[in-house]
């Protein structure tokens, strides 16, 4: 929030730096094969791209790995021990939600301009993207679809 703060910006960087380095050893997912729909078709930026859907595809896939939830509540920084998994992998999905608030990167793709009538395009095209090989629950048209309309 405070963009003079050499600390938090070099811990930033560093952040990023270490992000990079681990998904160029795992894929990315739906999350990314998403983003590059929206900034193939729209202009948009990938990462506020990645940021509006994280939250939606995290529901998503939460279904399927609740324990890597569980263990992303941890991280950041949720006691998740008196807690059932159902609880914190809720816990966790609130997390990501409160973060994107904070960071200003909650909004809605209608109003990046955004439209429904090339969400199904964006969708068949983010089925066939690389990245969706390693997303850990395998998503129908209508389901990537959906997510879409979720963020408009």
């Amino acid at each position: 929030t405070n963009g003079q703060d050499r600390e938090a910006r070099d811990a930033m960087q560093y952040g990023e730096y270490l992000a990079g380095m681990a998904f160029s050893n795992a894929s990315l997912g739906y999350v990314h094969s998403m983003a590059h729909q929206l900034g193939g078709v729209y202009n948009l930026s990938h990462g506020l791209c990645n940021a509006i859907l994280l939250a939606e595809v995290s529901r998503f896939n939460a279904k399927q790995v609740p324990e890597r939830f569980v263990d992303i509540a941890k991280a950041m920084g949720i006691d998740t021990a008196a807690m059932t998994q159902e609880q914190a992998v809720n816990a966790a999905l609130e997390a990501i939600d409160a973060l994107s608030e904070k960071v200003g990167t909650k909004q809605r793709l209608a109003d990046l301009g955004v439209t429904e009538d090339k969400l199904a395009f964006m969708a068949q095209n983010a089925l066939n993207d690389a990245c969706s090989l390693t997303n850990p629950r395998t998503a129908s048209l209508e389901e990537i679809v959906n997510i879409f309309k979720a963020r408009m």
